[in-house]
């Protein structure tokens, strides 16, 4: 089953165009992450998915079906920054919440446990840091208990520990079982969180899938030899690789994290009648991958 499928999504401002045919789905139980700059259109789809912003083409479903009411209300949403009452504390703004959302009013205590804010449930906002103001704002999602969670960068602005207990609080509400998609241009926090990516670029997908797949570290084995064109016309012989390039004067060969064997490389080399005179293993950092997606 996939919570939300998005078909050829368009969105244009005048001749900005935010969102250029964009399609993925996401699969029920996962951790969606919509990984891009900022200005790639995260915030945009979002929007669109939660009808508050209007497609200009294309479609989406939620849970498989055309979205309503009703699907809507299976859904919590953190769209912008935490705005509650500042002169309330955290239970008086939560009932305000649930009774604009007519749903959730018993739920209260149990979401502020959830948050870790019980102890501080009856202080005002305007005493909260900025990482309980955020996780506040996720509790108010947790109103009426909804299947999935739709969070917009939930952390923006945080310092390292309001970083560390936001991913922790997300890790545990997908152990429970609910389906998070959540915006982001940190390529560090969708890595650590997230199961599942869509990489937007200037309103354009780039790529899709498992994180592990899309956002993998590569082994990079640098080779050198006399005649390096016989080097290269060998090393297309060899297997187990998922690319291979020339830079620098030397052959790169691309193997997925951890199946690289130098001394199978260089045994096969020697026995093809190259003797190598350079090689080293490298690694392809996340960085590099992501910048290499969106740059």
């Amino acid at each position: 089953m996939s919570i939300v499928s998005v078909e050829n999504l368009c969105k244009n401002y005048g001749s900005v165009q935010a969102l250029n045919s964009v399609t993925f789905s996401v699969p029920k139980g996962s951790v969606f992450g919509i990984l891009g700059p900022n200005g790639s259109g995260k915030t945009t789809m979002l929007g669109i998915i939660m009808d508050i912003l209007k497609a200009t083409s294309g479609s989406y479903t939620l849970f498989d079906e055309v979205p309503d009411e009703n699907s809507r209300r299976k859904i919590g949403t953190f769209l912008e920054t935490p705005n509650f009452y500042h002169y309330l504390s955290a239970v008086r703004n939560l009932k305000i919440t649930a009774a604009i959302k007519e749903r959730g009013d018993k739920d209260i205590d149990k979401v502020l446990e959830m948050v870790n804010l019980t102890e501080r449930k009856n202080s005002k906002f305007s005493t909260y840091s900025l990482g309980m103001k955020q996780r506040l704002a996720i509790a108010s999602c947790l109103l009426g208990d909804p299947d999935v969670l739709i969070l917009d960068e939930p952390t923006n602005g945080l310092d390292p520990v309001g970083i560390a207990e936001i991913r922790q609080l997300i890790k545990q509400l997908h152990q429970q079982g609910k389906t998070i998609i959540m915006a982001s241009h940190l390529l560090d926090e969708v890595e650590k969180v997230c199961t599942h990516v869509a990489i937007l670029k200037k309103g354009k997908l780039v790529a899709t899938g498992n994180v592990n797949e899309i956002l993998a570290n590569d082994d990079i084995v640098e080779l050198g030899a006399p005649d390096l064109e016989k080097l290269k016309a060998v090393l297309k012989q060899l297997t187990g690789y998922s690319s291979i390039r020339e830079q620098d004067n030397l052959v790169q060969l691309f193997y997925p994290a951890g199946t690289t064997n130098l001394e199978n490389i260089n045994r096969f080399c020697f026995k093809n009648g190259v003797v190598l005179n350079y090689m080293q293993l490298k690694k392809k950092s996340l960085e590099s991958k992501f910048f290499e997606l969106t740059n």
